[in-house]
């Protein structure tokens, strides 16, 4: 009986190994599971609610910010055209207007049969063909005709004569004459009231200041731009905003009365964009013209800016306030135009605005009546809605925007306050990162604490991964201890021995690596090796104030003949290892040898301001250890040597077998000068001589030296028998 027993005991106990075996692989696994989800859970939940609640409140802060400043700019814009419409309104119930437009008007028509001079009519054309038209046709589609912008009366090409064509004043400055140079009633009256009407229009900001008669004739203007004496019922300006004010205020037969026009193209001001408003002019019950004013496009720029000051109105770098049109087109300037109008004309290029609306914007350096925004924030409140939106803008950007219809008599236009997406949720864009950091930095520490509980079943691979990294790290002597007797055990054997291998290897390549490094010092400078070991291949350098020394020994060809080839390259080989060490001490970089002529440079990668001097005292010393090396082996040799400065280019040429080389004027020079230069004596150019006379003695050569087509003067250094 007692064997089943044991059976079923032993097949339980097996049964309860391999559930062993099996959990034992996969605890890690459950364990990292379990804490993740319950801590990620909780982390993800906390972040989302944290994240809303703060997105939210601070889309109610930001949307509030700009519902203040849009009331507050509102406000002011709505205050603006109320004060000139009362300023407008008080203008033409004054006496001395009404006295003004009435002695205009009798003196316009005494010009009717006026004689004009001669040049009159040659003059007219001339401003209009070389003033007028050229900077009208920049924002017109087509050429303007001359004949449909010549005044057509007498009166008018009388008056645009004297106060225009015949004005000495400048384009833009023919306000400033005050009377013309004839002798007309007009004048007289002009010389009396224009002073007035201009410290008016200086004072108040105003573009331009019209007195028009009934018939529609502008009997008086303040600036004296090409619509002055012309007629708003005929004519070139017959059909602008202007001239349909006129009709509507001399329609109204109200006193006390004053109509807005809102922003068109007006051709006298060369296509700017002008509103105007206007006002009746009354004498007793009589009417008499009426008073227009040129709204300033800029106080409403000021406004809507705060003067170019928008961080100072809480609307931060990409923020601004701006107004829109019944048509859909601004009638504020954009901001990025002001600020970066390189960056806004490239974002409407890409968005497909026409070439004319850019040149338009070019000219006028505004987004007035040029620029389009048909959003939803826009439709809405050109309905009359006011509201707050997340939208995409007229830069197709997305924005926070808060907008509402202005209370304007006679304008319809909408307000918007807005700004970029980006900008107003950065700081919740920060929230974020700080969540994501902070869960990431929990879920790390769960890992951890995962890790630490399973890391008593991976030590022996923990060891091994210690010792890779360290192998990686460049620790080639590290070895991986394993005392088990298993498949664990077997692998660190096989990595300390792959290891070793490892080690030999690279300390194999290391010595290759000096030996090449040797090599490449010992032909290149030393600057130019190291460029070569990091890879460089087209090495070419420009170098300015530089001393070239050529070198040619006199007699070593004679006695060649006499020695063998062995003799004869350990000779040469003693006095170049000589003049080598000499060299560097002297801070002279060895360029090459031909035969028993060495060149150095001195300056070329390290900078010298005595670079001349460094070259002579080493030529001196060449001249020395060629002097010591003949007396102390019986042999008749000299050294020669040039030396000339200047700018060099110097790099390394050839593929398989290639050479560190220089090249340019300078080095001709100097080896012109090698050449010339007298049996064991130092030759230098002029430059060198100019700088250096002061520190050496030297005596001019006695023929010039040639190079090329030009004969230099040459100077030879002077050695007393103490620098010997």
């Amino acid at each position: 009986m007692a064997e089943p027993r044991f059976t079923a005991i032993a097949g339980k106990q097996t049964l309860s190994m391999q559930w062993f075996k099996f959990n034992w692989l996969s605890i890690k696994s459950k364990l990292i599971v379990m804490l993740l989800t319950v801590s990620s859970g909780s982390i993800f939940v906390t972040a989302y609610l944290g994240y809303q609640s703060g997105k939210s409140n601070l889309t109610d802060r930001v949307f509030n910010q700009l519902t203040s400043v849009r009331a507050s700019k509102a406000y002011q814009i709505e205050s603006y055209f109320k004060t000139i419409r009362n300023h407008v309104q008080t203008l033409s119930n004054d006496l001395s207007t009404a006295a003004a437009i009435t002695e205009f008007t009798k003196a316009y028509r005494q010009l009717e049969n006026v004689t004009l001079p001669e040049d009159a009519s040659s003059k007219i054309k001339s401003y209009y063909q070389n003033e007028f038209l050229p900077k009208l046709a920049k924002t017109e589609l087509g050429s303007p005709v001359l004949n449909s912008f010549l005044p057509e009366s007498l009166a008018s090409n009388y008056l645009q004569y004297h106060y225009i064509a015949n004005n000495a004043n400048p384009v833009g400055k023919k306000q400033l004459l005050d009377r013309a140079n004839d002798s007309s009633e007009y004048s007289r009256i002009h010389q009396r009231y224009h002073p007035i009407f201009r410290n008016i229009i200086e004072k108040f900001g105003y573009y331009d200041l019209f007195l028009i008669a009934p018939d529609g004739q502008i009997v008086y203007t303040v600036y004296k731009e090409t619509d002055f004496a012309t007629s708003l019922t005929i004519g070139a300006y017959n059909e602008s905003n202007l001239a349909r004010l006129f009709a509507s205020v001399r329609r109204a037969k109200e006193k006390d009365y004053a109509k807005i026009i809102d922003l068109e193209s007006y051709s006298p001001s060369y296509g700017a964009p002008a509103a105007f408003i206007a006002a009746p002019i009354y004498s007793q019950d009589e009417f008499i013209g009426v008073l227009a004013v040129q709204a300033p496009v800029d106080e409403i720029n000021n406004v809507m800016t705060g003067n170019r000051k928008w961080e100072g109105d809480g609307l931060g770098k990409s923020g601004e306030t701006y107004l829109v049109g019944q048509d859909y087109l601004m009638r504020s300037v954009s901001r990025f135009l002001l600020e970066t109008p390189e960056e806004y004309i490239q974002t409407l290029l890409k968005l497909g605005a026409s070439q004319e609306t850019i040149n338009r914007i070019r000219q006028y350096n505004t987004s007035i009546l040029a620029q389009s925004v048909r959003t939803p924030a826009v439709e809405e409140s050109l309905m009359g809605k006011q509201g707050l939106k997340l939208i995409r803008d007229y830069r197709d950007i997305p924005v926070l925007s808060s907008y509402a219809p202005l209370q304007i008599e006679g304008l319809r236009w909408a307000i918007l306050s807005e700004i970029d997406l980006a900008e107003a949720y950065a700081p919740i864009y920060d929230f974020e990162r700080q969540l994501l950091i902070s869960a990431t930095l929990l879920m790390l520490l769960v890992i951890f604490l995962a890790m630490a509980m399973a890391s008593l079943f991976v030590e022996p691979i923990n060891k091994l991964i210690e010792s890779a990294r360290k192998v990686a790290g460049g620790q080639l002597d590290a070895i991986a201890i394993l005392e088990t007797q298993d498949e664990f055990g077997e692998l660190a054997q096989s990595f300390n021995l792959m290891v070793a291998s490892l080690r030999d290897q690279t300390d194999l390549v290391e010595e290759k690596n000096r030996e090449n490094e040797q090599l490449l010092l010992s032909i290149f400078p030393a600057a130019i090796a190291k460029r070569l070991k990091q890879g460089e291949k087209n090495i070419a350098e420009s170098a300015s104030n530089v001393t070239v020394l050529f070198s040619d020994l006199t007699g070593f060809s004679k006695l060649s003949d006499s020695l063998t080839a062995y003799e004869t390259v350990s000779i040469l080989n003693d006095l170049v290892t000589s003049f080598d060490e000499t060299a560097d001490r002297y801070g002279m970089e060895k360029i090459k040898t031909i035969g028993d002529s060495y060149m150095a440079v001195c300056g070329l990668s390290v900078p010298y301001l005595d670079h001349d001097k460094r070259a002579i005292d080493f030529g001196l010393e060449m001249q020395a250890i060629v002097r010591r090396f003949s007396q102390e082996r019986g042999f008749h040799l000299s050294i020669s040597l040039g030396i000339n400065s200047g700018d060099i280019v110097a790099g390394i040429v050839g593929r398989n077998k290639f050479i560190y080389d220089v090249w340019g004027d300078t080095i001709n020079i100097a080896d012109a000068l090698k050449n010339a230069c007298p049996e064991g004596a130092i030759v230098v150019s002029q430059d060198i001589y100019n700088r250096l006379s002061d520190l050496y003695k030297f005596t001019p050569l006695a023929s010039k030296v040639e190079h090329g087509a030009i004969l230099l003067q040459a100077w030879q250094l002077t050695v007393n028998s103490e620098t010997i």
